[in-house]
């Protein structure tokens, strides 16, 4: 049964619609004045600009499992699927590694040798799709129990692969507060415990950085409801599985509340808005919700019969990664479109929109060339079994 297409483009409007919310956080946080930033607008969009990195990686965990998934109904075998996937996380976090290199020689003289070993968002991407291969590998080596899925003939351990993500996620989740206050893992390297808790060369962990506590149990979670959303059930009953997925979110995200309103507390240090699993919980919840409203505006959303079936948001997420890429440098960097911390709230949105609509031109530009002259620089590359 081939997937409609709104099952596909669901995952595109996702993730563009992650680009916007972070232009609009990048663009006001790196061009409003001293005034502007005292603002409760201000602190608005900047709360926005907590939701682009869990969608960016959750979304990584859904295309993973559809990539998984397919490559196992055509008889690939578990380690092949994920060394594919292994390999492809590697080549982000090549990329992730080079983006710092490009980042340090362009903020010269001033950007110190320290910037090359950040911890950003490409980089825990990738090692958070390197990672969930891994675990598509190890937990897909037994295969008796597959096409037992209510029996549809599933080639994939589907069960298996839910119920090992979500215990992963769930486990990052739980460990993350005590790796970054009561048990940080001094006697590793700087560079290296960066990776666990971002604490960078400062001492303390720091939360504008990306470790793997807590941002990878985001992409496990994707994975879980990606190998639940592309299966035999949830394709043949799709509206009804993504409604479900809808209101899995809203409990999700009422438990996490109420469980931050009791009194239990199970951590020495509680910090709501960085660490804990409670607003993981309610991250996830709004993650699930907001795969619900890009599944239901892509399937009966009227701005696709308008303009022909283009979709600026849709054509943001199709290369989401070459996006973030540009942008970065015209928001923050030495390229900077607007004079940085010194406009207003006005000049700041004619600077973000002006940002968004070249970056909108730039993605489609570079859709349709298909990677021409691109793709042949990625020799690492097998033609099949990594995923996209």
């Amino acid at each position: 049964m081939a997937e409609p297409k709104q099952r596909l483009a669901f995952l595109d409007w996702v993730r563009g619609f992650a680009c916007i919310l972070m232009f609009q956080t990048h663009g006001y946080d790196s061009w409003l004045g001293e005034p502007a930033r005292q603002t409760h607008f201000f602190k608005l969009s900047q709360l926005g600009g907590t939701l682009p990195a869990p969608i960016f990686l959750f979304s990584s965990g859904i295309s993973l499992a559809l990539v998984v998934g397919r490559a196992l109904q055509k008889g690939a075998t578990a380690s092949y699927v994920g060394r594919g996937a292994i390999r492809r996380g590697a080549e982000i976090l090549g990329f992730g590694l080079l983006f710092r290199v490009q980042e340090f020689l362009l903020g010269q003289p001033g950007a110190p040798w320290t910037d090359l070993l950040r911890v950003d968002i490409l980089n825990i991407i990738g090692i958070a799709i390197m990672l969930m291969g891994l675990m598509c590998w190890a937990a897909g080596l037994r295969t008796g129990d597959t096409g037992k899925i209510a029996g549809l003939g599933d080639a994939v351990p589907r069960r298996r692969y839910v119920i090992s993500a979500a215990a992963i996620a769930a486990a990052i989740a739980l460990a993350t507060p005590p790796l970054w206050t009561t048990h940080q893992p001094r006697w590793l390297p700087w560079p290296l415990e960066s990776y666990i808790n971002g604490v960078h060369n400062l001492g303390v962990p720091q939360p504008w950085l990306f470790p793997i506590f807590p941002w990878v149990a985001f992409a496990f979670a994707g994975l879980a409801v990606g190998f639940l959303l592309f299966s035999p059930w949830a394709r043949a009953h799709e509206g009804g599985a993504f409604a479900l997925a809808g209101v899995a979110g809203a409990l999700l995200f009422v438990l996490g509340k109420w469980l931050d309103a009791g009194r239990v507390q199970l951590y020495a240090v509680y910090d709501f808005w960085h660490t804990s699993p409670n607003f993981f919980l309610m991250r996830t919840g709004v993650l699930l919700g907001i795969t619900l409203g890009a599944y239901a505006w892509c399937r009966w959303g009227p701005l696709g019969k308008v303009f022909g079936g283009f979709s600026p948001v849709i054509e943001m997420g199709r290369t989401s990664l070459f996006v973030y890429w540009v942008h970065i440098e015209f928001v923050y960097g030495r390229f900077s479109i607007l004079a940085k911390r010194q406009q207003s709230i006005l000049s700041a949105t004619v600077g973000i929109l002006i940002i968004s609509t070249a970056m909108v031109l730039l993605a489609t530009i570079r859709n349709r060339m298909k990677g021409r002259g691109l793709r042949s620089l990625a020799f690492w590359r097998r033609a099949e079994g990594v995923p996209a």
